[in-house]
Order: structure tokens, then sequence, then C-alpha cells
């Protein structure tokens, strides 16, 4: 089958997400992009951009797009030549926290709800962010002053489903790196942003630092614009500590820099799945993580008492007691690093590839789904319903046509 994934903030989640599904399915997965920069613009503007590029939509067999695109008005400009289409939710805007002195704009909430409408799939990258969505929702909807959609929850709702993204490293039995000699290596590898709460994180490492515990840091991660003022002061103030600061020149030296962490901290504020700590527990560091967002979900459950904290002074004290004692932990290292495995792209491209044939099929709206889903990877939504990509039994007598032999992926992507 072909498809076409449009993507309009090519960048950081977004583009690991294109490609590796790009890569791994068994279908034709075509990509037409933007560069990662003014959301907001590509918001309000990307649908103009693509209707205009693509010669006819109505030649896929269905289209991949997330939510940095309105899709309603996509759905519009196409003039009823528009495939089925299938809309992943990295982030919303209805729950994504705002920047200091920011007022939230209602306008960018109301266009994921007229995109989730239009959709005829919707699948959210965590049942935490599946959870979240549908709380928030209603009371958004609540905030226009008359005629209310308040039907457009259930509507959304009934065709939402959950599945995480596949990580780029493989499901093989992976053993971790002997840790370097000398003091632990304390790993940050998000994105250099306000909603990732690095003044927490600096905090946690001022206070342990004056404890007279030594370690040293690795400060990794994306950064889209001016270096934050965390970060500058954070270099000046740990400088002798500092083994590496800012963003790795490949993907080799990425994952070399995890292979020598021993634990790797996040003080998010906002993350809906957490791809950076998975990768960093496939490749050998230890995790601490709030107990919060979609951590709890990611991090098995006997590990949440070591490895989650409920407040800075408990991240202060776990984080501590690591470094202290690292003998005591680092036993944990390889449990945690096979049971990342699942999700490796190899290890959940057949649930994608089966979400495709279904939303190519127009299964997607033929009423309830009864089949329990495989495994305990994904859940079910909070309408009941399975997760489409679990329900191969819907397929019997119906004809798929199976996927081109040989993946092509053609990328474009101007500027």
């Amino acid at each position: 089958m072909r498809f076409l994934f449009l993507e309009s903030f090519y960048g950081g989640s977004h583009r690991d997400f294109a490609q590796g599904l790009a890569a791994h399915s068994r279908h034709d997965i075509h990509m037409m992009t933007l560069p990662a920069r003014f959301w907001k613009w590509r918001m309000r503007g990307a649908a103009l951009h693509f209707a205009r590029t693509i010669d006819d939509p109505s030649s896929f067999d269905g289209i991949i797009t997330t939510g940095l695109m309105s899709l309603s008005d996509f759905t519009a400009l196409c003039g009823g030549r528009r495939p089925p289409t299938l809309v992943y939710f990295h982030e919303n805007q209805l729950t994504y926290p705002l920047t200091p002195g920011e007022r939230m704009d209602l306008q960018f909430g109301f266009t994921d709800i007229t995109t989730a409408l239009c959709a005829d799939r919707i699948l959210f990258n965590s049942q935490f962010h599946f959870d979240q969505f549908f709380t928030t929702l209603p009371g958004f909807i609540d905030r226009m002053p008359e005629f209310k959609p308040r039907w457009a929850v259930e509507a959304i709702r009934n065709k939402a489903g959950v599945l995480h993204p596949g990580c780029h490293f493989e499901a093989a039995h992976l053993e971790p790196a002997s840790l370097p000699q000398g003091p632990p290596l304390i790993i940050w590898n998000h994105r250099w942003e306000f909603d990732k709460n690095p003044e927490a994180f600096f905090d946690a490492l001022d206070q342990v630092d004056r404890m007279g515990i030594d370690f040293r840091l690795s400060l990794l991660g994306e950064n889209y614009q001016v270096a934050p003022k965390a970060f500058l002061k954070a270099k000046s103030r740990f400088g002798e500590k500092m083994a590496h600061y800012g963003y790795a020149k490949s993907r080799d030296d990425y994952v070399d820099w995890l292979r020598k962490g021993f634990v790797a901290v996040s003080t998010a504020n906002q993350e809906n799945f957490g791809i950076a700590m998975v990768e960093a527990m496939r490749h050998g560091c230890l995790p601490l993580l709030p107990h919060r967002l979609a951590y709890p979900e990611i991090l098995p459950k006997e590990f949440h008492a070591d490895f989650l904290y409920r407040s800075q002074d408990d991240l202060v004290h776990k984080l501590a007691g690591m470094l202290r004692h690292p003998d005591r932990f680092s036993g944990h290292r390889p449990v945690l690093s096979d049971m990342m495995a699942r999700h490796a792209w190899s290890a959940v491209i057949d649930r994608y590839d089966q979400e495709l044939e279904l939303l190519a099929s127009n299964l997607s709206q033929q009423g309830e789904i009864d089949v329990e889903p495989e495994g305990e990877l994904q859940g079910k939504n909070r309408s009941g319903h399975g997760c489409i990509s679990d329900q191969l039994g819907n397929l019997r007598g119906r004809t798929v046509r199976q996927g081109v032999p040989g993946n092509r992926v053609e990328l474009y992507q101007p500027g």
C-alpha cells in the first residue's frame, strides 16, 4: 500500500517518528515535510502549502499526519480527494504548558479539535496523554459562551487509541557497557527548553555538590534557539565537572555518551512519552524521573520505588543516594535495558502496519471492536475500544493489498 506522511514540523520526536515509521513499515511511505521552526505558523499555514504541493492525494491509500497541521483546512482544500487519514498526537495544544508570561491562544486548541474530528483514526503516544486530553477537553469546550459542541468529546474518543512510538535501537539483547572509572556521569538528554524544567535539575545538582558528592555531567539534547540562561549558568557553575556541553555531533556520539552514563535525570513539566529516557535506559543509564506525566507508564512498576521521585527534596535525596552508592543500583542496568527493548521499532512496527491497513480498508469506522489487545504495551481507550492495530480478526473476509516489497522513502523538504 502507498501512504503519504505529511509532517509540518520535521524535527525532534516528530522527525524521529516519521523516519522510523517510513524505514520499518512494510508499506510504501512517501514523506513531505517542512522544517522544524515557527510551530504556530505551521499549525495555521502548513495545510495551504501541502494542498498546493501534492499533485493528487487520492492516489495514496491513506495519509498520516501529526497534530501540528490543521487537517480540517487540508480536507477542505483537497476538494473531496483526501484519502482516509490517521493523526498521531505527539502533543496537544489543550494541555501543553505555556511559557512564562504567555497567554493561551484558544484557536490552537480548537485546531486540535477540528483536526481530530476530521481524522478517520487518532493515535496518542501514551495512555497518560490520551487520558489528559480527554480529561481536559470537556472543560475547554465549556469555555465557549454558547452553542457548546459537547458531542465532540465522544465523537473524537470513539476513534482514538494509544500506540507508543518506536525507538531507534535494535530489539536484540544489548549488554550495557562497563562504567568508566571515576565519578559517576549524570546525563541530561532533553531539549533545552522551559517545559523540561532545567532549573530544577541544576538546583538538584547544586545541592548534591554542596554535600561533597563528586560527579561528572554531560549536557546533551537539542536546542532550537539561544541557549537558555540556566544552561549558561550551569556551564560556569559546573565547568570542572562538565564532560560534554551541547548537542551531540552524531547519533553514534549520542549513544556513546549514554553508554558512559550512570544516571539520566528528568525534571520535565511536559512529557507525553519520554523517548529520551527510554533511549537512556536502553543504553545502560539508570533513570531518575518525576512521579508524574508519562513516566510511571514507561518505567516498569517494580522500579517505581527506586527511580521515581515525588518532590524536589526527594529528587535530591535519591540522586545523592545513587551517586554515593552506585554499586547498590548498577545491577538494574541490564534488566532495564532488556525491558526497554519492547519499544524498538522492530517490536512495534506490526501494530503500526495493521493500523495503516485498517485505515485504508475503512475499518476504523466499522463500529465497536471487541477483541482484546495483545500484550500489555498498549491499553484500551477509555470508551472500552481496543486499539485498532490489535484487531486483525476484523480483516477476515476482506481484501487488503500487500505492501510494496522494498520500502521506498521519498523526502521532500523546502528550505
